[in-house]
């Protein structure tokens, strides 16, 4: 029933109101089935779920199931789970005062069944509103059975005056206060055993036992479950019983491609900031986005736990402050971030990544170093690098005869451009890619960065991590033709760069 100034307020109004409850789980449905009708967008802000996560989700609410989603961090879990309110009506009647509430026509509290008998048509009557009918708890293992179910509250019974088996001396716990709504626990295995088998039990049969005095709680709820996959057989496990009543386990997983993950990321990264107008070309948020898809196959970090989509997130959003500072120092009216502010990012890139053994050998600053040379390779092929071979062959050239280019983080625009115009065929490589923008100098010096960044990650030539570009040490390893750097090959595969000689 839609908020109005004149809904009931009493139970003899709301039924000549001619409304009808019905179960959560109706309810969610049969506001589904309307937003499909209606073609609306049922999780807004979801990218790339539409044919995998969605669909499956939508099913389970459609079979009125409970369910489970099963996924590393970083999938969207939990927005999912918290956007299901959306599919709730406005607002639903319940008896005032209830603390469970309690359905006007049904109710299953003491309480409740009390105030119909005293007031009957005259109970009154409360309205509670979608975003009060969720809620959500983080699974720990100190999580109590009277913290979801509730306990006997002694302090209440000597108010009351009633003896501790009495029902009003209950003091409710989480799952029976989301009574007509949505209950959510998150990372469930973390749960000890005896509290999921407090879950099943209300699940399937409505019953619990609160210090030992059975109490009948018939609760109208829906229950959704995150996990991480890996929690069956690490930090604790789901147990049998309990997977069994739940309808459907889905299964969330990271963006399939460069370009979804380059979605979530703009999306969700907080790259508007007050002042001076911010561009981030479109080769630097998919560089960005690339360090996060070749750290979830990289050998050395950890993959049972996942490198989670915050981390291209973060590492945008600190790229953009670094450009935004430098831009503030040099007096620039556009902040443009480029390859430099990514290294900058260093610190937002070796906080989310769990490493093996062998990757705690190397240490995670110089496995994200590398990455990050990696994605400027992946990148600056996706973007037609391949194209460019002479000019490029005159760069290599350039600094094979000994020279040196120096680039810092704080450099400015007129700086770097003066700087790369001295290197011959760096530019004519940046134009012959489409990269370069006459009216957009420091996009121009973000594609020159690109370029030497590939070159020096090929081994075709050096980079120190001061930024300093020269002569590698030793030639790159010989490759087949056609690949982006023509005869030289891509070289290095992600190993440790070389140094070069000064």
């Amino acid at each position: 029933m839609p908020m109005t100034a004149t809904r009931p307020k009493t139970l003899g109004e709301l039924k000549q109101s001619g409304y009808r409850p019905r179960s959560v789980k109706d309810e969610i449905r049969q506001n589904l089935l309307k937003k499909l009708r209606a073609g609306e967008p049922l999780f807004p802000g979801i990218v790339g779920y539409d044919d995998t996560v969605i669909p499956q989700v939508v099913n389970a609410l459609l079979a009125k199931q409970n369910f489970i989603l099963l996924g590393l961090r970083g999938q969207a879990k939990s927005r999912i789970v918290r956007q299901l309110v959306a599919f709730l009506d406005d607002e639903v009647p319940v008896l005032a005062e209830s603390e469970i509430n309690d359905d006007p026509f049904h109710p299953i509290s003491k309480h409740g069944r009390l105030l119909i008998e005293e007031h009957g048509d005259d109970a009154p009557i409360a309205w509670v509103p979608r975003e009060a009918r969720y809620v959500e708890k983080l699974a720990t293992p100190d999580v109590t059975i009277a913290d979801l179910i509730g306990d006997v509250d002694p302090i209440r019974a000597a108010r009351g005056g009633h003896v501790l088996a009495d029902e009003l001396t209950i003091h409710y716990g989480l799952l029976p206060r989301a009574n007509r709504g949505i209950f959510a626990i998150n990372e469930l295995p973390d749960l000890a055993g005896k509290v999921q088998v407090g879950l099943f039990n209300i699940m399937q049969e409505g019953d619990v036992q609160i210090k030992g005095y059975p109490v009948r709680l018939p609760l109208d709820v829906l229950l959704v479950f995150t996990a991480n996959p890996e929690d069956y057989t690490a930090r604790g496990k789901i147990i049998t019983p309990l997977k069994d009543r739940i309808g459907a386990e889905i299964a969330t997983h990271y963006p399939e491609h460069v370009e979804i993950g380059v979605a979530i990321t703009r999306q969700e990264a907080w790259v508007e900031r007050d002042g001076r107008p911010i561009v981030v070309p479109e080769f630097i948020a998919e560089a960005i986005e690339r360090i996060a898809f070749l750290a979830r196959s990289d050998k050395r970090i950890d993959q049972r736990s996942g490198v989670s989509q915050r981390l291209p997130i973060s590492v945008l959003e600190t790229a953009v402050s670094n450009a935004e500072r430098r831009a503030l120092i040099c007096g620039e009216d556009v902040v443009i971030p480029r390859f430099s502010d990514v290294y900058a990012a260093l610190p937002a890139i070796t906080g989310k990544l769990e490493l093996e053994y062998d990757g705690e050998l190397v240490g995670a600053e110089r496995i994200a170093r590398e990455l990050i040379a990696e994605s400027a390779a992946e990148t600056f092929e996706a973007w037609g690098g391949e194209a460019v071979e002479q000019p490029l062959e005159a760069v290599v050239e350039h600094f094979g005869k000994g020279a040196v280019l120096q680039l810092s983080d704080s450099a400015s625009v007129e700086a770097c451009m003066t700087g790369f115009l001295t290197v011959p065929g760096l530019i004519d490589a940046v134009r012959g890619m489409g990269l370069a923008r006459d009216d957009s100098p420091g996009h121009t010096v973000a594609a020159c960065e690109l370029v030497l960044e590939a070159l020096a990650a090929a081994r075709r030539i050096g980079r120190t991590e001061s930024g300093l570009y020269g002569r590698p040490q030793r030639r790159p390893r010989p490759g087949g033709p056609g690949g982006p750097f023509g005869s030289a090959g891509p070289g290095w595969p992600g190993g440790p760069k070389p140094p070069f000689e000064g």
